[in-house]
C-alpha cells in the first residue's frame, strides 16, 4: 500500500490550517477595531475550518491504520506521524510524509502565536470593558457579598457616577 491517500489527507490538514492562519490573521485587526458583527462572521467561518480539521484528522487515523495493517502491523488509533515515519522502508515515501508533517507543524506553531496574540487583545478589551464598568458603577464587591437585610450595611454602596436605583 502507498502512502498517497495519508499524503492526499495531509495536505487536506495543511489546507484547512493555512485557512484558520489567514482568518487569525484577519480576526486580529478586526479585534483592534473592535468590529463585532465581523468577528461574528469569522467566528463562523472558523468553525468550519474546525470541523473540516476533525474530519481530515479522523481520515488521517484510517489511512494511518490501514497503511499499518497493510504492512502487517496492529493498527493504534495513537501512533503519530513521526512514529509511522519510522516504519516507512521507502526513502521517496518517507521524505514525503515528513515534509508534509514539518509543514504542518511550521502553519500550526504559527496559527498558535496569532491565536495568543487575539486571547491577549479580547482580554485586555474585556479588562478596559470591566475598568469602564467598575468607573461607573463603582466597584463590584460592594453588591456581591451577601448581608443580613435587618442589618445596615457599613459604608456605601456603588459609589460610582451613576445610580442603579433611579
Amino acid at each position: 500500500m502507498s502512502i498517497k491517500p495519508l499524503l492526499d489527507t495531509m495536505d487536506k490538514l495543511q489546507d484547512a490550517h493555512e485557512a484558520l492562519l489567514e482568518l487569525a490573521k484577519a480576526k486580529k485587526q478586526i479585534l483592534i477595531s473592535n468590529d463585532v458583527e465581523r468577528l461574528n462572521m469569522f467566528v463562523n467561518k472558523e468553525s468550519k475550518y474546525v470541523r473540516a480539521v476533525a474530519e481530515a484528522n479522523q481520515e488521517r487515523l484510517q489511512h494511518v491504520s490501514s497503511y499499518l495493517i497493510s504492512r502487517g502491523y496492529n493498527p493504534n488509533p495513537k501512533i503519530t506521524i513521526s512514529d509511522l515515519i519510522k516504519v516507512i522502508f521507502k526513502a521517496e515515501e518517507k521524505q514525503a510524509l515528513l515534509q508534509a508533517q514539518q509543514k504542518l507543524m511550521m502553519t500550526i506553531q504559527d496559527l498558535k502565536q496569532i491565536n495568543k496574540l487575539n486571547q491577549q487583545l479580547i482580554e485586555q478589551s474585556l479588562a478596559f470593558i470591566d475598568y469602564s464598568v467598575d468607573l461607573v458603577l463603582g466597584a463590584p464587591e460592594d453588591d456581591v457579598v451577601y448581608q443580613n437585610p435587618q442589618q445596615q450595611s457599613y459604608g456605601t454602596k456603588r459609589t460610582g457616577i451613576f445610580d442603579t436605583k433611579a
